[in-house]
């Protein structure tokens, strides 16, 4: 101010953040630092509402002062704020409590040009205008829930109010018939339309937003932030080239979060206010290294299910039935799964008990995720986890703690995770920015996607996906969702992650997961179910670039990911020979010898054709075909060369147990060891063919 203004006046009541009480040291304070830095100021202690009191002030400490609302006395401006605004808000909080009970309600506010931008002579309508819109912009969010809807009209339309600075003739012609139908539609239960803002008039109707400039970061590493630095870049600041557009606070504050990121990137760290960091380098050290204690999880094919469906998998896909029935030839766990089996290290509040590692966790964003895995997850079992903190990085904004999280299936390495979690405020300690530990994210490709995947998630997506484990408030409670600062409840970020995945194994790996080998994402924004998910790809190798957008809004939600493929020639180095190393495919033959000469009678007896998928850790490892249908039989390897009338899924070890008469095969049915599809009585006719026929 010392430097812009010759002279300060420092208005404040000194109240409480309510406005209540009254108190001289909070402009006392203000003076003292403008007049230390070279300034001349001086306080009042006066309610604003007492304007002369402040005008007097200035003027016997001054001598001058410059026009404020001339010809405008207190009368003139109450009688408006109260007629408009307050008026509005008396009217509107009699009705709430009635729209809220029957859960329907629809709400009109009338501002004006005036108020949106401003009128010679009228700054007192001006100012009650554009307050309605506040208001309005609020009871759209508190209404919501209630199905309450809120839109503000702007009608340039004749009326008293308008007489004194309009011609009469154009006053006659903007008929406030002109505005109407606007208002019965905004009013119809049928219109969806919430928190819109309307010019309408002489029959046209026009609807406005907030736009954005993208702005400039103007603080440097270790310095102070500069009116010269707001100088040097004011044309940027003003660069409306490529604006954004935010509807709600959150999209207003959320791109603070991208702000600290590229002030991490670029070597830009935040002022320091002189406080105290919460931890400094060694207590952190000592964290580094720290193991979490070791826990289990356990799952079954129904929990299989139940993520492919949070993360959309849908049977309206006749390649996603694999992912949600268990009883499909190539049932198969999402590769995406292993995050759900990893992430119980974060949701059992386990970082909050290590010691040295004392942050605020109610401000911890999940930053990035990278999974990889050795093998296809089995389709149901038991993986020991070991948790590890493997660093801690200073990013003065906050701190990321980079956690890796190892699963096992006995001994054999299964799956690996690796958690990065942003922790803001916590940083500024001293300690180092980046780690080779820490799995680079990478920036997608310059060109255009070569694919582009879409889905548009149920309103319910959130409230399904929590089943999976994640049973954090803020993605189902709203008023939950409120305190943390968002309108209404969000998607998970690892629901959003589980999509994109799915996008990039339909697109370039046939729904394969065995060709699944790793995923990296960085988690940029939140998404609201309901929202439509587009993933663009791009194909470098084996290696899938993509980034997630949300289609209605164009905001990047997943940025810097890529899911790395095994080639194709490497998929069956994971997997078993086409039979070759199965004990089933020596009875398989053995079963064709034996019925070439009883070949023919058993066709007329069993007229079927069965196709057997023999699995090996969950994955099918060979197909076989015992065809009693046509001519005089045939067993072969590999699927029916035309249409099975039936179709058994089984192990290799079961269906050893099975030939050997240890395991009943109604039993393995009925305990979901055999799976069948198709005609499933004619498989009471495996005895005849196992037994009687095959003599085993």
């Amino acid at each position: 101010s010392a430097h812009c203004c010759p002279w300060t006046l420092v208005n404040d009541l000194g109240g409480d953040f309510k406005g209540v009480g009254k108190g001289s040291s909070a402009a006392d304070k203000v003076v003292e630092e403008i007049r230390r830095r070279g300034g001349k100021a001086v306080a009042n202690y006066d309610s604003v509402e007492a304007g002369e009191k402040l005008v007097k002030t200035a003027l016997d400490t001054f001598g001058r002062i410059g026009d404020v609302f001339l010809n405008l006395y207190d009368e003139d401006w109450d009688i408006i704020q109260r007629v408009h605004l307050r008026g509005s808000f008396q009217v509107t909080r009699a009705a709430w409590d009635h729209m809220k009970k029957q859960n329907y309600g629809r709400i009109i506010m009338t501002a004006s040009a005036s108020g949106i931008y401003g009128n010679f002579g009228q700054a007192n309508y001006s100012a009650a205008k554009l307050g309605l819109l506040g208001l309005a912009n609020t009871l759209v969010i508190e209404g919501r829930k209630n199905n309450i809807h809120c839109n503000t009209i702007a009608p340039n339309a004749g009326s008293r109010m308008t007489e004194t600075v309009m011609p009469e003739d154009l006053v006659e012609a903007l008929k406030p018939e002109y505005v109407a139908p606007l208002v019965l539609w905004l009013c119809h239960e049928s219109c969806e339309e919430n928190g819109g803002l309307f010019e309408v008039g002489a029959g046209w109707i026009g609807k406005l937003r907030w736009e954005r400039t993208l702005g400039a970061i103007v603080r440097k590493r270790n310095q102070p932030m500069t009116p010269e630095a707001v100088r040097d870049n004011w044309v940027k600041i003003c660069d409306f080239s490529n604006a954004s557009k935010p509807k709600s606070i959150q999209e207003s504050t959320g791109g603070i979060i991208e702000v600290l990121h590229k002030i991490d990137s670029e070597g830009i760290s935040q002022n320091h206010t002189g406080q105290v960091a919460s931890a400094d380098a060694s207590g952190f050290a000592g964290v580094v290294g720290h193991k979490l204690p070791s826990f289990s999880s356990s799952y079954t094919e129904l929990q299989c299910i139940m993520y492919a469906l949070g993360v959309g998998a849908s049977v309206k896909n006749p390649k996603d039935l694999k992912f949600v029935y268990e009883g499909s030839a190539d049932f198969s766990c999402l590769p995406t799964f292993g995050v759900i089996v990893a992430q119980k290290s974060l949701m059992s509040g386990g970082l909050a008990e290590v010691p040295g590692l004392s942050i605020n966790f109610a401000k911890v964003l999940h930053g990035e995720q990278y999974l990889e895995l050795y093998k296809p997850l089995p389709r149901s079992g038991e993986l020991k986890c070991e948790a590890v903190i493997a660093d801690i990085l200073d990013k003065g904004s906050g701190i990321v703690i980079v956690m890796d999280v190892y699963s096992y299936s006995g001994k054999e390495l299964i799956c690996y995770n690796q958690f990065s979690v942003f922790v803001v405020g916590s940083g500024g300690f001293g300690g180092k920015r980046t780690s080779e530990k820490l799995k680079a994210a990478v920036a997608v490709p310059s060109r255009p996607p070569d694919a582009v995947l879409r889905d548009t998630t149920s309103l319910n997506q959130a409230a399904l996906y929590r089943l999976s484990g994640d049973s954090n408030p803020l993605h189902i409670d709203p008023s939950f969702a409120s305190i943390a600062g968002f309108e209404k409840p969000i998607l998970h970020g690892l629901c959003t992650f589980g999509f994109s995945a799915r996008h990039v194994l339909q697109q370039f790996a046939d729904n394969d997961v065995s060709r699944f080998k790793a995923i990296k994402v960085r988690f940029a924004k939140p998404v609201y179910p309901g929202q439509t998910l587009q993933t663009e790809m791009w194909k470098e190798g084996n290696r899938i670039h993509f980034q997630t957008k949300v289609q209605e809004t164009g905001d990047i939600v997943i940025s810097n990911a890529y899911v790395d493929l095994v080639p194709t020639s490497g998929v069956s180095a994971q997997t078993p020979s086409e039979g070759g190393a199965l004990q089933s495919a020596l009875v398989f033959g053995e079963i064709g010898r034996r019925l070439k000469d009883v070949g023919r009678e058993v066709v007329k007896k069993v007229n079927a054709v069965f196709e057997w998928h023999i699995t090996k850790n969950g994955n099918v490892a060979a197909k076989w075909t015992i065809d009693l249908k046509n001519g005089s039989g045939e067993v072969y390897q590999g699927p029916a060369k035309g249409s099975a009338d039936t179709t058994i899924t089984i192990s290799d070890e079961d269906f050893m147990e099975v030939v050997l008469g240890k395991l009943n095969p109604q039993n393995a049915f009925f305990s979901g060891r055999l799976k069948a599809r198709g005609n499933i009585m004619l498989s009471q006719k495996l005895q005849m063919i196992l037994k009687d026929y095959a003599k085993l």
